[in-house]
Parts: structure tokens; sequence; C-alpha cells
């Protein structure tokens, strides 16, 4: 047993008190009363002092505290049933005070069993520790915490020793200091037949039309064959089966560079006996310079005259319809501009449009939306991604000259809808309402085998609450049309309206019955159209198609339920029927740029689409209204342009068929350029620790700060921070890790005033490489602390090197002792040292006689007084109740004491003290 001071500087404050008592000495006239009150202040303030530098009793330790720690990522052989019985014999083997848990780990830690000593049955592992990571020192970590900071203890570790996270010797000083020894039980790293791709590389610049060569290294742990894929920005440039060895094999693949920007190289293998997929895909990049590329979108099924044209111009052009577009980022940056000729939004996912968006404003590509029946406000881009980046605004300023419209929702709410297709039909219903004006007659009616009137058909009054109806609509049952349609033309038909239509969704077979014919004729006689969108495989689209035909509206086949929102807001914008100005007119310039291009006159337009310029837009062409022809505006680093006519020279008239439309369309073109360049920077990538590091180097010795933007292939933004470590060397911190992938990076120099663009690949976690790994960190822990290395055969409850103890405080005690000598000072200040004692005597010493009668308090006080007295006056002390000798003269009678002069003793006593 022993005495611990987890706080020893508190012990400075004993000098104050020596000083205190020091002087109190040196004045010397003090008595023994003030002596001793003196001694309990000391030893009340030394009392406390010791209780604030927050002493323990140290005692000895019974048993001995194991914690099991178990590695279950994937590189470990074992199973999780041989590793849990591996434990469940070692405990067979501790005594009764010992005891015991057990934890697992990977890149995160789980407690399966806390530490006790009772034998229990552990049925397996259960907790989430996430395999594709070994983090031991996490690992270590929580074990440690688990042991305590001071009763010690002993970890043993389970695990092949090859950490792919965080530094495992950090935490031995907290061992060495905590007393916990560890063992090291070595397993062994899987070795199953695998093959992995380990490095892709290729020339990191690269030229549009040279051969380049890609090399691929796999390691095998076994001789077999695997089919090797080589894809270039998602399309296959080669695939071959190829016979590797065990150990490492290099191939080469030759191919002719075809395009320029960013390059993904990707290489793939596939095989059916292969055991880890993890480790099958690996990506570089590169980047090809070369002619600038046009992407050009088009109708579905309908050819652009623009893409004759800009190949006249010499102009490279990549002419896509909607439905080919690409779906990663890193494809969009292959194009130095992206032009939309007549697209709607209906036809695009929103995904999609999210990559343009991102392509646009961090990586400076050009966009350029032409008009046309499909565009703009009729195409229903309405609150898209696209309409964020373009100069213009949907909407038209002055909503009081539209027609009056009524619209019916009938939204398709059984149990088929739940989940993705309901929010998105929710999404577009209260988008619809921010599209109509307060005098507009709204309707939303929900149906499963029955109407459900969600929003009354009458004008809107409270978008808000019209909004928040809408998305209280929750999945139900089956799936009946008619009675909810016919609810919707009741509702709408008589209502005094110029413009009246319904728009039903739906993903299903309605129930037969009724009489949709004379229904919607009916209704089609009283003004009222009707538009179906069919949502997924299992919707009726004959029925639907059939009922938008009959309604004169308009029918949707929507596989992606994304484009639900545009769908809606397109059908809203076109019921209004006001967004085509069709005055034939000649167009003003309003921007100097294109005065010379002009100066021979300006052609006649027949028609565009009403739209409204933002703030800090430029309109360029205006038309006799003022509405924009063409605008133009920097979105992030990206330029854009809205031309509101068409390019067929059915809307632009005149226009398309001038002699100065080629150049026209050449200088929009190349205005769109981006004057972002090819980066300077080398990048390093560091992903060995808990959060990914970049290192970006630059020949320059630049000092002044980057501003980075970090994008994934699906275009979402990666939080990311820089700062200067040296001139020309900065550091890019990512929040977390990051997942295997390519990233897109834009980097602004402001030294340069110049952006540029690159990007890098995350592979796989090492934990997937098998190239093995150091062990040095398991093995410096266990020689730190204590422990061993075990390859069988452990003993996880022999003896602690340093026989551990248990800790208990005695803080609380120290100040309880204090408040009783506090206590003690002030009776002896209030009553004196001779009062007290003898009250003391009185309690201690004092036994009453069985045949005396006992003595009352007022008796007992006037006793103690008398004796005081006594002692006062006489030189020699009396005894006190003994009786006088007999004699033969007359007793002395018993003298009694007046109570007035015992008051004048005490006051003579008090003034002696004072």
């Amino acid at each position: 047993m022993g005495i611990s001071i987890h706080e020893p500087l508190w012990f400075l404050l004993v000098l104050p008190v020596i000083a205190v008592l020091y002087l109190f000495v040196k004045q010397g006239r003090f008595n023994k009363e003030k002596r001793l009150i003196m001694i309990i202040r000391c030893l009340t303030f030394l009392l406390l002092i010791t209780a604030l530098t927050d002493p323990y009793l140290t005692l000895p330790q019974k048993g001995k505290n194991v914690i099991f720690l178990a590695d279950r990522s994937a590189s470990i052989n074992d199973s999780a049933d041989d590793m849990m019985a591996a434990i469940e014999d070692q405990v067979t083997k501790k005594n009764e005070t010992d005891a015991y848990g057990i934890v697992s780990f990977a890149k995160g830690a789980a407690l399966e069993q806390s530490l006790s000593s009772k034998e229990s049955e552990v049925p397996g592992f259960s907790g989430e520790v996430g395999e594709d990571e070994t983090n031991i020192q996490n690992g270590l970590e929580y074990a440690s915490n688990l042991l305590g900071s001071s009763n010690g203890g002993r970890i043993v570790l389970y695990s092949d020793g090859i950490e792919t996270l965080g530094a495992g010797e950090d935490i031995i000083p907290k061992l060495k200091d905590n007393g916990i020894e560890v063992d090291w039980v070595k397993r062994s790293s899987n070795k199953q037949e695998d093959v992995a791709v380990t490095s892709v590389n290729s020339p990191s610049l690269q030229y549009k039309g040279e051969e380049a060569t890609v090399s691929v290294t796999l390691h095998s742990t076994t001789q077999t064959s695997v089919d090797l894929q080589l894809d270039l920005n998602g399309n296959k440039i080669a695939r071959k089966q190829v016979k590797v060895q065990e150990g490492n094999n290099e191939f080469e693949f030759q191919h002719t560079v075809d395009q320029t920007g960013m390059l993904v190289y990707r290489a793939e293998i596939y095989s059916d006996t292969d055991v880890r997929p993890e480790n099958n895909l690996l990506s570089s990049i590169a980047r090809a310079e070369g002619d600038p590329l046009v992407l050009l979108v088009h109708e579905d099924g309908k050819k652009s005259k623009l893409e004759e044209q800009l190949k006249s111009a010499g102009f490279r052009v990549e002419a896509l319809q909607s439905s080919q577009l690409p779906d990663k980022l890193s494809s969009y940056l292959d194009y130095q501009t992206i032009l939309f000729d007549n697209v709607a939004a209906t036809d695009i996912p929103e995904e999609k449009m999210n990559l343009m968006e991102q392509a646009v404003k961090e990586f400076g590509r050009g966009f350029i939306m032409f008009g046309g029946d499909k565009s703009f406000a009729l195409g229903g881009y309405f609150k898209t991604p696209i309409e964020k980046l373009l100069p213009v605004d949907m909407e038209v300023k002055g909503k009081k000259e539209l027609p009056s419209l009524g619209l019916v929702l009938v939204i398709d709410r059984s149990g088929s809808m739940d989940g993705q297709k309901l929010s998105l039909a929710k999404e577009a219903a209260a988008r619809t309402v921010s599209l109509l004006r307060e005098k507009d007659t709204l309707g939303v009616l929900a149906f499963d085998d029955r109407p459900w009137e969600i929003v009354p058909t009458e004008p809107i009054k409270d978008r808000k609450k019209a909004e928040e109806k809408i998305r209280t609509i929750s999945p139900g049952g089956g799936t009946n049309i008619y009675p909810s349609l016919e609810e919707a033309y009741v509702s709408l038909q008589d209502k005094p309206l110029k413009r009246k239509h319904i728009i039903l969704l739906t993903d299903g077979q309605s129930a037969a019955g009724g009489d949709y014919d004379s229904l919607i004729e009916g209704g089609f006689s009283k003004g009222v159209t009707l538009s179906s969108v069919a949502i997924g495989s299992d919707a009726d689209r004959y029925l639907l198609e059939d009922l938008s035909q009959m309604g004169n509206g308009r029918f949707y086949d929507v596989v992606d339920a994304s484009v639900i929102p545009s769908i809606l807001t397109r059908e809203t914008v076109i019921t209004t029927r006001t967004y085509i100005e069709d005055q034939p007119f000649f167009p003003s310039i309003q921007s100097s740029k294109w005065q010379k291009l002009f100066e021979g006159g300006m052609p006649r337009m027949n028609a565009y689409i009403a739209t409204s310029p933002k703030d800090s837009a430029q309109v360029e062409l205006a038309s006799d209204k003022k509405d924009p022809i063409l605008a133009t505006w920097r979105y992030g680093l990206g330029n854009t342009f809205a031309f509101t006519s068409d390019t067929k020279g059915q809307w632009a008239g005149d226009f398309a068929s001038w002699k100065g439309w080629p150049e026209f369309i050449n200088q929009l073109v190349t205005r769109s350029f981006p004057s972002i360049q090819s980066s300077p920077y080398s990048i390093e990538l560091d992903g060995s620790g808990e959060k990914t590091n970049l290192l970006l180097t630059s020949p320059d010795s630049g000092t002044m700060p980057l501003t980075v933007s970090v994008l994934t292939e699906d275009g979402k933004q990666v939080e990311a921070t820089s700062r200067i470590l040296s001139p020309g060397v900065h550091e890019v911190e990512f929040d977390d890790r990051l997942s295997p992938g390519v990233y897109s990076m834009s980097i602004g120099d402001q030294a340069r005033n110049q952006a540029y663009e690159t990007g890098f690949a995350v592979p796989y976690s090492e934990e997937y490489s098998y190239q093995g790994g150091s062990v040095r960190s398991v093995e410096a822990i266990v020689k730190e602390t204590g422990g061993k290395t075990y390859d069988s055969g452990i003993d996880a409850f022999r003896s602690m090197n340093d026989r551990p103890y248990n800790e208990q405080s005695i803080r609380t005690f120290l100040i309880l002792v204090a408040f009783l000598f506090f206590f003690a000072e002030v009776a002896l200040r209030r009553f004196g040292l001779p009062v007290a004692l003898a009250a003391l005597g009185e309690r201690r010493g004092r036994k009453v006689p069985k045949n005396d009668k006992p003595e009352t308090p007022g008796g007992r006080s006037a006793k103690v007084l008398n004796e005081t007295h006594s002692r006062r006056e006489a030189r020699v002390p009396v005894m006190q109740n003994e009786p006088e000798p007999p004699t033969k003269s007359k007793p002395k009678p018993q003298v009694h004491h007046d109570p007035d002069r015992m008051k004048r003793l005490l006051e003579a006593k008090n003034r002696r003290n004072k």
C-alpha cells in the first residue's frame, strides 16, 4: 500500500502556511490556548492543501485485467469463428479473480464484451468496424480506455501487424504511463487466390493524334488467367485475356490519342475465381493538348444544323442526343464548351444537369442555349441547374399580362409510388405552385383506390400553405384512376378561366371501369386539356397515351423519375401559351462587340422565347420589347450565353439565312471557350492518415494562397482547405479520408490571376493490395510496453511484469477531517481551553455509581465552574469530592459559590485573554 499524488504543485501553498507560523512563533507572547489554536489551524490548512493535490491510496490488485483485441480487417486470413475460438480457449485458463474483455477493430473499433471476471459465451463479433482499413492505433486506444488510467493490465493483439491507417507508435507513451503490456499474436495475411491491379501508368501530358503507351501492372497470388480491360474516359480501348504468374506482371497497351482535355485511364480485371473485387480496378490521370472540342446536344431523333456549320468553321464537334449525355464529370471536362440546340429539360436527368453546372462553374467550361419550342421555359428549365448557370430567368416579368389559368394535378399515391417517385412528384407539384400567380387556380388530388383532395380547386391565396399540404401526401393502397380524374374535371370545367389543364401522374395499372371517352370529350368541350405522365415500366402506357391524345395534351414516358419536376414545369408554362413572342421585328444592338458584324444592317427575326435577364447579365441583342435575344454573363469560372430564337430559321427568320450567320455562331462559340489552363502544379497524394492530403508543388516560388475546388465524378463538392507550406509548395487537406475514385480539381492562383484544372485518382485501400507492409510499429509497441510476441502457445493471463494496483481517492476523507479541526478551533475560541478540557474529561472519564443520583445539568455545570475557580485561586490542588478527616471539632459547613461571583471570574478571564 502506498500514496500517490496526482497534483503535487498544490503543495506550494504550504509555504505561506509556514511563513505565518514562523511569524507567530517569533512574537513569543502566546499561552497554551493560543498555541493549540494555531496548531489546529495549521493542520486544517495542511489537510485542505493535501486534498487539493488529489491524493490516492494505492492498493495491490488481486487479479489480472486482459483485453483481447481482434483484427477483423479484410487482410486477415482467419475467419471470425476461428478468432473467437482462440480467444475462448485462453479464457478457460484464467483464475477466478482475473477479468477479461473483447474488442474488435479494423477501420474503427467496437466493444464485443465488457471487462468482467465472469465467463460468458460470446456468440460472435457483431460490431461494425469497416474492414477496408486497419487502424491499430484506434484499436489500442479503445482497449486501453477500457483498462483505465491506473489499473494496468494486458492487451492481447490478434493481427497481422500491418496498419493502413493511423500511427500505432503514437500510443506508446499512454500505454507505458498506464502500466499496460501489449502482447502480439501473429495472424497470417489473407493469401487466397486473387489478382489485383496495382498500377496504371501513362504519360502525364499527351497530344492529340500521337500514339500513347499505357502500362498496367497486375499482382497475383497464384498462376492464373484473367480478362484485362483498359478504358479511356469511359470508352473501351482494349480488352484481352492475359496469363499472370505469381507476383507482379506488366502489360502494355498502345492507342491513338483522339481527344483533348483530362484523360482518365481505367484498368479493370474480370475473373470468376477472384476473391477480392475491391482491388480489380485502378485509374490514373493524364492530359491531352490539341484543338478544342465542342459538345453539341440536340433533340433525340433529329439532327442539328449547327453541326455542319461548326465543322465548316473549323471546330471539332461531337454531337449527342440528350439521351446519350455522359454521367461522369470528367467526360464533360473533355469539351471546351457545351451547346444546347432546342433540348427539353424533360429529356435530361437532373444529375446530369448538375454535372454540367459544375463543369461550367468550377472548371470554366462554356455553355450556350439556343431557343426553340423545347428550350428555356418551354423546355421546363424553371428552377433547374441549367437555369442557374444561364444569364436569363425562365420567368417573364409582368405576369399580370398572362391569361388566367386553372391547373389540377392528379398524383398517384398508391403503395408502388412510395420512395423517390412520390417524393419527386411532391417536389414537382410544389415547384409548380411557385410558377402560378395568386389569381391562378390550383387543385391537387391524390389517389389510390379512391381520390383524396389535398388542395381544393380554387385561386391560390397562400402559396406556402398549399406547398405544405402537397408535402403531406403519403403512400396508400391500390390504383384507380377514373374516380380521381372525374373529380378533377368536375372541379375545373365550369371555372371562368381562359386556360384549364389537368396533369395526371401514375406508375401503375388502373382498376377497370369508367367512361374515359365521355369524360374527356365533355371536358374538352369546356376548354379542359389533359396531359399524362407514365412513371416506370409498370405504368399503363397505352391507356395514358390515349388519354393525353383525347385530352389534346402531351404524353410523357418517364424512365428517370428525376425529370418529373421539369415535366410539370414545362406543362405549366406551355398551358399559358404566352412565352412565345411571334411578331416579326428587327433586334437592336446593345453591345459594341457586335457593331462591326452588323454594320451592313440587322436581319429581321420572326419569333423568340420571352425571358428575363438576371441582374448581373449583359443583354447584347434585344427585341423591340426590350426582351433578351442574346444575353451573356460569367457563372463561376465559365462564360454562358442565351440565344432565345432558334437555329433552324422558323423563328430566327432572315437571321438564319443571313450571310453573317456562320460568323455570328463562330464568335459565340469562341467567346464561350474557357480561359482556364492546364495546371503547372505537380500533385502528390498522401492517404496514409485519418485525412487525405495533397501536396501541390509549382516550379515557381510563389507565396500567394491558392483557392481549390474538388469534385467527385458525379459532381459532388468535396470540402478542402489549402495552406502554404513553403514557397511554391501548398498542402490541400480534406475533411475526411477520400473514397477510391477519380477527382477533378480546379486551382485558383491569385499570384498569376489564373485558374488551372487538373485531377487525381485515389486508389483502393492498401488493405487489398497484397504487397505486404511494415510491422515495425507493432514490434515497437510490444518492446516498449514489455509484452511478448507469439506465433502460437500464448499465455494471456500470466503474471504482469509490474504488479497492477488500484487507486482509492482520499480527498473527501481529508476534507472531512479538516472540517472537524475547524469546528474544534471554533469551540476553543468560544469556550476556552480549560472548559473544553474539563468537558472532555467529563465525557470520557466520569462514571456514575449505581447507587448515586445522577447530577442534573445545572448541577454539573456549577460543579465544573467550582473546580475551575478552585484551581485558579489555590496554589495546592484540591481533590474534588474527597471527605475531610474526622476531628473533634465541629464540621465546617459546605461552601456554595455565588453565581454573580462566577460571572465576574469569567469576565476577568476574558479580559486577560484579550
